[in-house]
């Protein structure tokens, strides 16, 4: 690029201003006619002044104008020009150059940050669908470990199901493993009654072979037997899971939507952990059920079998047959009245039909004998408590059931055997029972004597009362009917 030097362009300003001056002068002048050097003086000035400093000067304010109104790629090309508006040019040029970098980096910051907000949302979308399904599984195993019956678990179960796969309605069939059929559990959702459901056998229709199969089946278009199982409930979608849970068939899932639906990769795999708590929960229940079952059946072969070592004591000496049944029962009642709970009273009736267990250790010839005992033989007698209790503390089962057995002939005054306990020493069993007893004893008749009326017994055990029993469950004992 050519250069202008400084005293050039004063001269060429001083020409250029030389017009504006005779103009200005021009009312006063008394000159007619300008010369023909004077008029090409005065466009060469023109000329030079345009070029030079107006059209430089005009593109600069445009170029400055368009940076304003936000165009940052604005530069001033100004050609040759003196080196002062050459420099002014260039310094704008490299400020609006600055402001372009500036307006670029603020945009690719713009957009990052819409992008990494994008991304945060759905991160955040995420860990909030992450974090209810981890809710709704904690929800069904708690319901799980809690032991909760099978039904209360299969409602938690599918209140998961519709609010979390977001579906109309979802029902739970179970395998009944005799029948090979698929029944009707529970439902959520549906207008249909359960028990307007006919069981599906398995291997027909889409629930019995998705039992059959092992695999998920879908159905697009639910009609015919489907549809009219269902009744009016204008389903469109359907889903047949089955539960399975230790290589066993434990039913079937359904699942309901009445109109299309496409699962993400996400509703399926939230669909198989599902499926997979849902079979847990009912093997469970299942577990609870016959481990339930058992109990119940072992409580009753030991109680029968508790009851028939009664009533072989009671065979074998005529005289108290029936006796252990009795007092069994009485004791139960008065240990009731005096405040003990329902597992102390299971001990205290197992203890009752027991209580005289150690006589098996005494001889028929002593047992049996039908006039009175030597010293020796009582001896022998005194000691059937102590035999009670070397018979059943060895078994885990009796000995909570120890305290009658092994107490029953202790005295409130301590002159009982076979310890000498005074007082509440006598564990509140013995001390119950031994009230029983004596009733008992004294209501039966016996070859020496004839058995004593409700009354006669009542004023004696009241008359034994501090010395033989505990006053306190006597007063219980009075209060009976």
């Amino acid at each position: 690029m050519r250069f202008l030097t400084s005293a050039r362009v004063q001269l060429l300003l001083l020409i250029a201003l030389l017009p504006l001056l005779s103009l200005a002068l021009a009312p006063y002048a008394t000159i007619a006619v300008l010369s023909i050097p004077g008029v090409v003086t005065l466009a060469a000035a023109w000329v030079i002044s345009h070029f030079v400093a107006v059209r430089p000067l005009d593109a600069l304010k445009s170029a400055a104008r368009r940076l304003a109104g936000g165009d940052f790629t604005a530069r001033a090309a100004l050609g040759a020009v003196p080196r002062e508006l050459w420099d002014l040019a260039q310094t704008f040029n490299l400020m609006a150059q600055s402001l372009e970098l500036r307006e670029a980096e603020r945009l690719r910051s713009e957009e990052g940050a819409r992008r990494q907000a994008a991304v945060n949302a759905r991160l955040l979308e995420e860990t909030d669908r992450r974090l209810k399904d981890a809710q709704a599984l904690h929800a069904i195993d708690t319901a799980i470990s809690s032991g909760l019956d099978l039904r209360v678990a299969l409602n938690i179960l599918l209140e998961q199901v519709t609010n979390r796969l977001q579906v109309d309605a979802a029902g739970v069939l179970l395998l009944n493993r005799h029948a090979q059929t698929l029944e009707f559990a529970s439902g959520r959702g549906l207008n249909t009654e359960g028990r307007e459901r006919p069981s599906v056998k398995v291997g027909e229709g889409p629930a019995g072979r998705a039992a059959l199969e092992r695999r998920v089946l879908r159905v697009d278009d639910l009609s015919g037997a489907e549809q009219e199982a269902l009744g009016s409930e204008d389903f469109v979608l359907y889903y047949a899971c089955p539960l399975v849970v230790k290589g066993e068939v434990k039913g079937v899932l359904e699942i309901f939507h009445r109109s299309a639906l496409d699962p993400s990769k996400e509703w399926w795999d939230f669909l198989d952990a599902l499926a997979v708590q849902g079979a847990v929960a009912i093997d469970n229940a299942f577990l609870f059920s016959d481990l339930d079952r058992s109990n119940m059946e072992l409580a009753l072969a030991y109680n029968a079998t508790l009851e028939g070592w009664a009533r072989a004591l009671d065979l074998r000496d005529k005289e108290i047959e029936g006796h252990s049944q009795r007092v069994a029962a009485r004791t139960v009642d008065l240990a009731r009245a005096v405040g003990m709970g329902d597992e102390e009273l299971v001990q205290v009736r197992r203890g009752a039909l027991l209580h005289d267990i150690g006589k098996i250790a005494i001889p028929d010839a002593i047992l049996l004998k039908p006039g009175p005992l030597t010293a020796e033989e009582w001896l022998v007698v005194l000691r059937h408590p102590i035999h009670a209790y070397e018979l059943l503390y060895p078994i885990a089962f009796l000995r909570p059931a120890l305290d009658i057995p092994y107490c029953h002939h202790e005295k409130w005054d301590g002159s009982g055997y076979p310890r000498g306990l005074k007082g509440e020493q006598i564990p509140l069993a013995a001390r119950v029972f031994a009230v029983i007893d004596v009733w008992d004893a004294l209501g039966s008749e016996r070859p020496y004597r004839e058995a004593w009326k409700e009354e006669k017994i009542r004023e004696y055990i009241r008359s034994q009362a501090g010395e033989h029993f505990d006053p306190k469950v006597v007063e219980k004992y009075l209060e009976m009917p």
